[in-house]
């Protein structure tokens, strides 16, 4: 892939990522979910 198209994708994956984590955090019930599912691995 040529380099400009590589830039660019870094760039929407570094946008999306907090933005994603944003939408999670406005969603209580999942966040409670997301970490139950984590504290029943141990």
């Amino acid at each position: 892939m040529p380099r400009m198209v590589l830039k660019i994708l870094f760039w929407l994956l570094f946008i999306s990522v907090p933005l994603v984590v944003f939408a999670f955090y406005t969603r209580p019930n999942m966040m409670v979910m997301l970490a139950d599912q984590l504290w029943a691995c141990f």
